[in-house]
């Protein structure tokens, strides 16, 4: 069963971080998707609402036009408003300070941005789980 996934970060060497994470991972079967803003993410969210991401990775910190909300946190508000995505893994990924206290809020999963070799590892783990 291909597994799908959705990456929203405003860089794109977080992106190629995460997609390099997913791929060593899951070798095949995978479909990645991308975005570069919360915006765009919640298109792809709706636009795939009869097919589901499994996995959505968002960024936390991106455009600014959702404060006093971080971009991430508006996203990941308007995924769980949506019932097709209850059984949807929710990974918010940031540098910000208050990263496990934004994930708890939402009951997300959440892996603190140091290196790529981290994010894989962090991944890893949750991903297997």
């Amino acid at each position: 069963m291909v597994k799908k996934f959705l990456i929203v970060d405003d860089s794109y060497k977080w992106i190629l971080c995460h997609k390099s994470a997913i791929n060593e991972i899951f070798k095949n079967n995978i479909e990645i998707d991308t975005a570069t803003s919360a915006k765009e993410g919640f298109e792809k969210i709706t636009a795939s609402i009869d097919s589901p991401y499994d996995f959505i990775f968002t960024d936390m910190q991106m455009e600014s036009d959702f404060l006093p909300l971080f971009a991430g946190e508006w996203l990941i508000e308007q995924i769980q408003f949506f019932n097709e995505y209850k059984n949807s893994k929710i990974i918010a990924v940031s540098a910000s300070g208050n990263l496990k206290q934004i994930a708890d809020k939402y009951k997300v999963e959440y892996i603190p941005k140091y290196r790529c070799n981290d994010l894989k590892e962090y991944c890893n783990k949750l991903l297997n789980n």
